[in-house]
């Protein structure tokens, strides 16, 4: 990823594994939306706030995305279970369907999201 470009979310001890994540503003496929970023396993992994099944956001309240397990993400609306390694949806109304992934880095500074031609930053 391109260091340049990457735009910062929160620092890394702001994300605990299986705990609250930081939500974040971007512009998705030229619209207004959130993105999510989550620790699970030791590793940060970021994906597009919405729903493979409907279109609405995962989040039980801000920032609660892992289900009472704190091993997978969890839609509030519909119940639609995740793999947060991968965003591959393994229970529910959207079973193999998938979270849309943001390209995330961490350091010892902080969790940066890189934009591409899907997810910009809002201007």
């Amino acid at each position: 990823m391109s260091e340049a470009n990457e735009v910062y979310i929160c620092g890394p001890d702001a994300l605990v594994d299986g705990g609250t994540g930081v939500r974040f503003p971007v512009v998705a496929f030229g619209a207004e939306a959130t993105g999510f970023v989550v620790r699970h396993g030791g590793k940060v992994y970021a994906y597009l706030n919405r729903c493979a099944h409907v279109p609405v956001e995962l989040d039980w309240f801000k920032g609660e995305f892992f289900e009472s397990s704190k091993l997978y993400l969890m839609c509030s609306t519909h119940g639609a279970i995740y793999a947060p390694e991968t965003g591959v949806c393994t229970g529910g109304p959207c079973r193999g369907g998938r979270l849309r992934p943001i390209a995330v880095r961490e350091t010892v500074e902080g969790v940066y999201w890189q934009p591409d031609q899907h997810f910009q930053p809002p201007k």
